[in-house]
């Protein structure tokens, strides 16, 4: 695969400093002096992961991708020009704002703003969390994961699976198209969801304690609409998790205990399960709206069913057994 990891998100939005406060004192990211309009997020030894401008209007900029090498971006471009992509060779400006060594930009065929890099900053100060967490689960799995809108899944899917060298992780069908796809063990670096819209559905983050998911869950809660779901955990991922509304009103999702996958001997396959096997309880959503009705009922038959997760840390398989026998 040329692509490794999800390697930085960009964010249009006139809130920035709204955007600082729910970056570092909700998420727990630290915040890089920047001037303007702009600011910059870290979240591990990165000099930036997260950049929110105030250009344009709210949503998605950009999704940073990277490769290891010159030669791989080199081998990518040329890829995707063969293909009738056309590909922009940015220059040292936009690479020093992205503190990247070099990258490309091109658009995918909804119109959403794509940059691969090569050989990103790395900081020579520790990373400073905005409240006290442990820290984030990044390194090779890169920043986190990306789910977008998207009109037409199906259309897409040679765009991303064939050209960008995404491999199908699984794929869902109701009560919306899903599909996911991997990169390196992290089971998705991104996702599209047959919503028929366009733009960002929501950036994920993990975290490496779960108690650092409960507290934000509360710091989340003690605002006023910041929880979009509730607490629960997914089904294919097993990410224990919550959503809450960004500044720019797409969601961020705040996670940890995700499973890692062997990507060299994964086999794709449909999840019938639904999205979650318990919780993650759409408050977004007016009560009595059908889709989170629907979401519902698939949670409570995978509750009648006892389908979950495999636990993160290993527990005792005698009383587990025993248990789920009373």
């Amino acid at each position: 695969m040329a692509l490794t990891s999800l390697g930085y998100i960009g964010i249009r939005s006139a809130r920035t400093e709204d955007w600082s406060g729910f970056a570092t004192g909700l998420l727990g990211m630290q915040q890089v002096d920047r001037g303007g309009s702009s600011r910059a997020f870290r979240m591990d030894d990165r000099k930036q992961r997260l950049l929110v401008t105030g250009d344009g209007d709210e949503g998605l900029d950009f999704l940073g991708w990277e490769v290891d090498s010159p030669e791989e971006l080199d081998r990518l471009a040329s890829r995707l020009e063969n293909a009738g992509h056309a590909v922009r060779l940015e220059g040292a400006a936009l690479a020093d704002q992205r503190l990247v060594s070099r990258l490309i930009s091109f658009k995918d065929p909804d119109g959403n703003h794509i940059e691969v890099f090569c050989k990103p900053q790395i900081a020579s100060d520790p990373f400073q969390p905005g409240r006290p967490i442990s820290g984030f689960k990044t390194g090779t799995l890169g920043m986190g994961h990306a789910v977008l809108h998207v009109a037409d899944v199906e259309g897409l899917l040679p765009f991303y699976r064939d050209l960008l060298g995404f491999s199908v992780t699984d794929y869902g069908r109701t009560p919306f198209p899903l599909y996911f796809f991997h990169l390196n063990g992290r089971h998705h670096s991104f996702a599209m969801v047959g919503s028929g819209r366009k733009g960002l559905h929501h950036f994920m983050v993990e975290l490496q304690a779960l108690d650092d998911v409960g507290q934000g869950y509360d710091l989340a809660e003690a605002e006023e609409g910041r929880v979009a779901y509730t607490l629960g955990r997914h089904s294919n991922d097993h990410m224990l998790s919550f959503y809450a509304n960004s500044p720019s009103g797409f969601f961020v999702e705040y996670g940890w205990g995700a499973r890692v996958i062997e990507p060299e001997t994964w086999e794709p396959h449909e999840t019938t399960d639904g999205p979650s096997y318990w919780g993650h309880e759409r408050v977004h959503m007016p009560e009595g709206d059908p889709g989170r009705e629907r979401l519902r009922e698939m949670r409570m038959d995978a509750a009648r069913r006892g389908v979950r997760a495999a636990d993160p840390v290993p527990n005792c398989a005698w009383l587990d057994a025993v248990v789920r026998q009373e």
